[in-house]
């Protein structure tokens, strides 16, 4: 448990660091194409993912919507959005995303977003979400 901790805290401290040093994040050419290739085979359409949470990256709108419960994405704050701590792997191995373990509640299994990727979507919601 420590460890897990002890990750998260290192990979949430990784973008808030960056945020003032690094380069303006852009949805359509940083975020977009990472949520295209590992997200929206399940979540979008008919998908797994789409029928079961009511979430779609099929473009800014339904991302920014988020899920049948409400939104994933808390502009400016990656440590309190949803759709940050599911991809960076801190949340119960059950719900993590994309799904990977076999514990997993999703039928399908992805390989998770790598510690670039993360961090990308960390910096994109860190500097507001912003659809540019």
């Amino acid at each position: 448990m420590k460890t897990r901790t002890l990750n998260f805290i290192v990979i949430a401290a990784i973008p808030i660091l960056m945020t003032g040093c690094s380069k303006q994040i852009s949805y359509n050419k940083d975020i977009k194409p990472i949520l295209s290739s590992s997200c929206l085979m399940c979540h979008s359409g008919s998908g797994e993912g789409y029928v079961k949470s009511g979430f779609s990256v099929e473009n800014y709108n339904t991302i920014m919507k988020g899920t049948k419960l409400g939104p994933v994405i808390v502009p400016g704050n990656s440590l309190s959005s949803t759709l940050f701590r599911l991809v960076s792997h801190n949340t119960d191995p059950k719900i993590q995303m994309p799904p990977h373990h076999d514990e997993s509640l999703a039928d399908g299994k992805l390989k998770p977003l790598s510690r670039a990727q993360v961090e990308t979507i960390a910096l994109w919601i860190d500097q507001g979400a912003k659809n540019n």
